[in-house]
């Protein structure tokens, strides 16, 4: 049944589907994490990165990889030769010594308890976060796509898409992880975001296992094209293409949940996606979104739109 909020203004419509009668509903045993990788530089440790990562590992009762990529050195052909050669390399070795050094003598509070394994790797960032994530089959890839200095040039942008882009894992990521706090950090409510694509079924899946193992509430959502038109007087809505968009939406979803064993509640949207993702994170006061993650199609799913959700989200994201 759906509670209408009345068309606004705005070139947005938002609706409700009624609430649940549960806050969560465990499904098939679909997550396992056991190990966390998070790709660390110590220049800037990032704590907000390590304190979220170490609160998962809590819950999720998993083991923690904090891995340090050592960039290869890289100077243009024939720049370099002989002994100005030998000596860039036995540069590049002392840099790789030293923070192997500072990486094995780091002490990480947050991690107190924790088991912890400390992997230093040379070469492409990315690509080494890729190859880890493999090789050690982990569950989880926490990571930050903003930060301050040196960690921001580590993994802004170009090197978190790769990452997204290339491992099957779940990845957990954030523009704005630097502003929380380990007081305030906690996962309460899930808000998941449900695009109808055939990926969507395992997208739900991983966020009601997650929503369970955190004893957390499942808050499901999903954006739709626009629906208004421009025409004489200004912005109008076709009532009977709403109507057909709506109700399609309604039953898809309803059909997901009771194949899911889920019964949360849903908001449905009309418009932009990266804006109305975050007014819904809002309105549902949810610590994580949770979105689809298609490796090798165009970084993410959600309609193509994963990264700039990613990019543009106020709260953390877990692409599935």
């Amino acid at each position: 049944m759906v509670s209408g909020l009345g068309l606004p203004d705005s070139q947005s419509v938002a609706y409700f589907v009624g609430p649940s009668r549960a806050p969560w509903v465990r499904v098939n045993d679909t997550l396992k994490i056991r190990t966390i990788l998070v790709p660390v530089l110590l220049a800037d440790t990032s704590r907000h990165v390590l304190r979220q990562a170490a609160w998962l590992a809590r819950r999720l009762d998993a083991d923690v990889i904090l891995l340090h990529v050592v960039p290869a050195p890289c100077y243009q052909a024939g720049l370099l030769s002989g002994a100005r050669a030998a000596a860039a390399d036995d540069l590049h070795a002392l840099m790789v010594g030293d923070a192997q050094t500072e990486l094995d003598e780091t002490e990480w509070p947050d991690f107190e308890g924790i088991p912890v394994k400390r992997m230093l790797r040379r070469g492409d960032p990315a690509d080494e976060i890729v190859k880890a994530a493999r090789e050690l089959n982990v569950g989880m890839i926490l990571m930050s796509t903003h930060g301050h200095g040196a960690f921001y040039r580590f993994l802004l942008g170009s090197v978190a898409a790769k990452v997204l882009h290339e491992v099957e894992c779940p990845v957990w990521t954030g523009v704005h992880l630097e502003e929380a706090t380990a007081s305030e950090f906690s996962v309460r409510r899930i808000l998941c975001s449900i695009d109808l694509s055939a990926h969507c079924h395992h997208t739900l899946e991983l966020a009601a296992s997650m929503a369970a193992a955190l004893d957390a509430k499942l808050t499901l959502v999903h954006v739709t094209v626009g629906m208004e038109f421009y025409g004489p007087g200004g912005y109008q809505v076709d009532a009977v293409w709403k109507n057909e968009i709506l109700g399609f939406a309604n039953k898809a979803i309803a059909s997901l949940q009771k194949h899911a064993g889920t019964d949360a509640d849903v908001i449905i949207e009309s418009g932009d996606a990266t804006h109305l993702l975050n007014d819904a994170a809002k309105r549902s006061n949810a610590d994580v979104l949770v979105i689809g993650h298609i490796p090798g199609r165009s970084h993410l799913g959600d309609n193509g739109n994963g990264y700039g959700i990613i990019s543009a989200s106020l709260i953390p994201v877990l692409s599935v």
